[in-house]
């Protein structure tokens, strides 16, 4: 049976490998693919469609009032945005882009600046993220400057994306404590909008987050309740905030109830089923095994299962296991040889959410510094039990 379970681990693992190529792909084909928007300009494709001024001729609307409503001004009403929506759809109607720019002064393009490196390889996490962020981004006519760069040249290429003139806004991941692109984006008269927190730095700008330490001080205070004491923790990448928070958040529960974190207990890496693996096997083979582990992702949870696996030890009865989950869709919790007890937050969702207010700020020229932190949702399955005695 273990060597079931394996071999369908490792096939599983196989699709992981591929997901962040596949996310680039399914954002491309929407792109390719997107029917004119209701809230920006996207036109109909496939037959060359009138102009503006034969549009506005046709609904004796002025031009002016149509290139606002397709590109989602909030000061045209809803119903005259729907007629010039459904019109511009039926007569192939189709923006001149240099025009628009003109008009606008927009180029309906987001940018960012994604880290390469050994501990971004195979980020399955970064391309769901981007799945939801390009969705949104298509939906409103706007494009995806992605601009790879070394993580020591970063302050620098986003300072090139600012001033180039291609970007209307930027979003910054992978925050790390007292980060100093925050600053430095305050500086820049570009709007952008942030996934995360920076630890140390006064909030005053705008993001997104998941409350990441009060996840995990849900996750350890189940475990506590549970009777378990020798508990491990299996992080992210050592330095971000997110990963910061999660330990605040496990040693926080400890302390309320007289323990403390164990720092051998306690491993740092790169969310992958492999790092998993390896943490998972340096924690049994301590003197004093840990009764329950929580893991920053479902990545990591699969190779400390296929550890568990091999020592025939199972989740949930021998040791417990909890993980955060993304809401992957190719690694489901449910779907684990024994169901994964989970913090639950879609990465998908926040890169949607991420795009629209970026968009809006981008539309309203509204910079306001609004903070929005989303919790996360702790769902009990099988992999959690009673501490053994």
């Amino acid at each position: 049976m273990r060597e079931t379970v394996f071999a369908l681990q490792q096939s599983f693992l196989n699709c992981l490998a591929l997901q962040h190529l596949l996310a680039f792909k399914a954002v491309w084909r929407r792109w390719r693919s997107c029917p004119f928007p209701e809230s920006a300009g996207l036109s109909s494709r496939g037959r060359l469609g009138m102009n503006l001024k034969q549009l506005s001729q046709l609904l004796g609307i002025s031009q002016t009032t149509i290139s606002r409503a397709l590109n989602g001004y909030p000061e045209v009403n809803a119903e005259t945005r729907r007629k010039i929506i459904e019109a511009a759809r039926q007569n192939g109607y189709r923006p001149n882009a240099a025009a628009q720019r003109l008009a606008t002064g927009k180029v309906g393009s987001i940018g960012l600046v994604m880290p390469t490196g050994a501990e971004h390889q195979s980020d399955v996490h970064f391309g769901e993220f981007l799945n939801g962020l390009g969705e949104v981004s298509a939906r409103n006519g706007f494009h995806l400057v992605i601009m790879p760069t070394d993580p020591r040249d970063e302050d620098e290429a986003l300072q090139d994306l600012a001033a180039n003139g291609t970007v209307d806004g930027i979003y910054l991941a992978y925050m790390k404590k007292n980060d100093r692109r925050i600053a430095m984006m305050k500086s820049l008269s570009i709007p952008f909008m942030v996934h995360g927190r920076s630890w140390g730095i006064e909030p005053d700008y705008p993001f997104l987050d998941v409350d990441n330490e009060g996840a995990f001080h849900d996750a350890a205070s189940l475990l506590l309740q549970l009777g378990h004491e020798n508990i491990a923790l299996i992080n992210g990448p050592e330095g971000y905030d997110f990963t910061f928070r999660r330990y605040r958040g496990v040693e926080a529960a400890l302390a309320a109830q007289g323990h403390s974190l164990d720092p051998d207990k306690v491993s740092h890496s790169v969310m992958t089923d492999e790092a998993g693996f390896l943490m998972m096997e340096r924690l049994l083979d301590q003197p004093q095994q840990p009764t329950a582990v929580l893991c920053a992702s479902t990545a990591l949870a699969l190779g400390a299962i296929r550890s568990l696996n091999q020592r025939g030890l199972r989740p949930g009865r021998d040791i417990s296991l909890i993980a955060h989950d993304d809401v992957l869709p190719l690694l489901k919790p449910v779907n684990f040889s024994v169901p994964l007890t989970t913090t639950r937050s879609s990465l998908r969702a926040a890169g949607m959410r991420v795009a629209e207010r970026l968009i809006a700020q981008i539309k309203t020229g509204q910079n306001e510094p609004f903070h929005e932190l989303w919790k996360a949702e702790l769902v009990v399955r099988a992999s959690t039990g009673p501490a053994p005695r």
